[in-house]
């Protein structure tokens, strides 16, 4: 299977498309040696957000690794955000601009099409499957894109990001009301530092499948890895840091889920 579905019960879906560190056999020679380490990868999310199953939720996560397919890129590579460095639909980089592949060994057209078809199709399946059926149960439905990167990346961006980066595609992927109950609950704790729609507005899962007016409300959460594990290997989990952090991350889900809910109640 090339992804894991857990079917929850509340109209809340959590995707957590960067999760996935498999690249398979058979495309491993043609990536140079650090790559197999996948170091770009949103590590541990999983047990960061083990209290999504408490709230009921839907939870997606793939098995490989973003270097074989980004499942936030749009089909057809379309930059999300011009302008600024970017990361392909199938990368050639990492996150510090270095090459991913061996000289020539970087996949053509052909070979594209063919992991959109083995991998992301899949998933993104799956992801509408299950929006779909949360809302036909519930009347609507949130969809909250999980993610996580190191503070500090400056191929990607300058300085240090804040620590909660929450994202709507400048407004049009969610409810004015579920944004600011949002950033309302990341702000009641004044240890970490937000920000709506900075850096990371939300990529193509939060633009694709957040449609307010059909009842679809999707929110991107972009965390510094730093608030719960360490950014380097082996990217250890940190659970004393991490109990700090998870709450607040529970109460701005929480907070969009009562948004969502009073939007329709």
């Amino acid at each position: 299977m090339t992804y894991t579905l857990h079917r929850g019960t509340a109209p809340l879906l959590v995707s957590i498309p960067h999760m996935g560190t498999e690249i398979p056999q058979e495309l491993r020679g043609g990536y140079v040696s650090r790559a197999l380490e996948v170091e770009d990868a949103d590590w541990r999310l999983d047990r960061l957000y083990a209290f999504a199953r408490d709230l009921g939720a839907s939870i997606l996560q793939p098995t490989v690794a973003r270097y074989v397919i980004d499942l936030n890129r749009p089909p057809d590579d379309a930059p999300m955000y011009p302008g600024a460095s970017n990361t392909e639909l199938c990368p050639t980089r990492f996150f510090d601009g270095d090459a991913l592949y061996r000289e020539g060994s970087a996949p053509g057209a052909e070979e594209k099409l063919r992991r959109r078809a083995a991998w992301w199709q899949p998933y993104h399946q799956a992801l509408q499957e299950e929006l779909a059926r949360l809302r036909a149960q519930h009347g609507h439905v949130l969809l909250w894109d999980a993610h996580s990167i190191r503070a500090e990346i400056p191929w990607l961006f300058e300085g240090r990001l804040p620590d909660l980066n929450i994202g709507t595609a400048d407004g049009k992927a969610a409810d004015p009301s579920i944004a600011q109950a949002v950033v309302a609950a990341a702000a009641r704790d004044p240890r970490f530092t937000h920000v709506l729609n900075g850096r990371f507005k939300g990529g193509y899962i939060t633009r694709q499948y957040g449609r307010p007016a059909e009842h679809v409300h999707a929110v991107q959460l972009e965390m510094c890895q730093s608030l719960y594990m360490r950014e380097a290997p082996p990217w250890n989990y940190e659970p004393e840091q991490a109990a700090r952090v998870a709450p607040v991350v529970r109460s701005m889900v929480e907070a969009a889920m009562a948004a969502c809910d009073a939007l329709y109640a």
